[in-house]
C-alpha cells in the first residue's frame, strides 16, 4: 500500500456513492484516516467496511447537507471529533443535480441546487478552514464540472453552481493559502457507476464519443486525482481546476458523420 496520505485526516462529503465513494476509498488507501459523510447511513457503513476491510482506517459521519451554517458547522464538529480533532484534507464532493431546464426550474428547486451545490461547501469551508490553519495547514478540494465551461442546453442551474464552485476555488486560495492551507479542484467528465457499461451505462455517455478517451470514466480516475491533490507531491499547485475529463474540455471534438 502507498501510504502518500500517512497520518493525515480527510472529510469527503457525498462519500456514500459513485464519485465520493471512491475519492474516499482511494484516500483510505493512501493512509488517511477518512470520515465518510453522507445521508444514508446502511451505504456509508459499507464504504467505511470497504476501507478498513483494505488495511485502511475511516469512520462514518452522517450528514443532511442543507445549505445552512448549522448543518455545516455540525458536521465539521462531528468528522474533527471521529478524526481525533484535526481535519487536514477536505473533500468537497457532495451535489445534487435534478433534471431542469431555465423554463422548467421554480424557485424551490433552484434555491435547494444552490444550498447543497454552493452554500453548503461554503459553510463547511468556512467551518473547516481555521482548525486547518490551527494545525499549520490542509488541504481543500473541491468538485467542479466540465460542463461549468462548456454550455449543455439542460443544465444551466446546475453549471452554474459549479462554476461558482470553481470561482470560489481560486478566490479560497488567494485567501487561504498564505495561512498554510492550498485550494484547488477537480472537473470530471462524465462518469458512469463503478462496474458500468462504459457505453452505455451513464445518461450523457453520448457526449463523450470523439473526445481523446472515447467514453465515459471511471470514478476511480477522480479518487486518484483526489490523492494526488491532496500529497506533498502537489505542493506547488494552488487555486488550480484539474480536468479530468478524457479530454473534454481541451479537444474539440468532432460529431461522427
Amino acid at each position: 500500500m502507498t501510504q502518500r496520505l500517512e497520518n493525515k485526516t480527510a472529510l469527503v462529503t457525498g462519500a456514500t456513492s459513485n464519485i465520493g465513494r471512491e475519492v474516499a476509498i482511494a484516500m483510505g488507501a493512501a493512509g488517511a484516516h477518512v470520515a465518510v459523510s453522507g445521508r444514508d447511513g446502511d451505504r456509508g457503513r459499507a464504504v467505511v467496511t470497504r476501507i478498513r476491510a483494505a488495511g485502511g482506517t475511516a469512520d462514518f459521519v452522517r450528514a443532511d447537507l442543507d445549505g445552512s451554517p448549522a448543518a455545516s458547522q455540525a458536521l465539521a464538529r462531528e468528522a474533527a471529533a471521529v478524526l481525533g480533532g484535526r481535519i487536514d484534507i477536505l473533500v468537497n464532493n457532495a451535489g445534487i443535480y435534478p433534471p431542469s431546464t431555465t423554463l422548467t426550474t421554480d424557485e424551490e428547486t433552484f434555491d435547494r441546487v444552490y444550498a447543497v451545490n454552493v452554500k453548503a461547501p461554503f459553510f463547511l469551508t468556512q467551518a473547516v478552514a481555521p482548525l486547518m490553519v490551527s494545525a499549520g495547514g490542509g488541504v481543500i478540494i473541491n468538485l467542479g464540472s466540465w460542463i461549468a465551461r462548456l454550455g449543455i442546453a439542460q443544465s444551466s442551474l446546475y453549471s452554474s453552481t459549479k462554476g461558482a464552485l470553481e470561482t470560489l476555488t481560486r478566490a479560497w486560495a488567494a485567501e487561504f493559502g498564505p495561512r498554510g492551507i492550498r485550494v484547488n479542484a477537480i472537473s470530471p467528465g462524465v462518469i458512469r457507476a463503478p462496474g458500468g457499461d462504459p457505453a452505455r451505462e451513464v445518461p450523457g455517455a453520448a457526449l463523450m464519443r470523439g473526445t481523446p478517451a472515447g467514453g465515459t470514466g471511471h470514478p476511480a480516475a477522480i479518487g486518484a486525482a483526489a490523492v494526488y491533490l491532496a500529497s506533498q507531491e502537489s505542493s506547488f499547485v494552488h487555486g488550480t481546476v484539474l480536468d479530468v475529463d478524457g479530454g473534454r474540455t481541451a479537444v474539440a471534438v468532432v460529431a461522427a458523420s
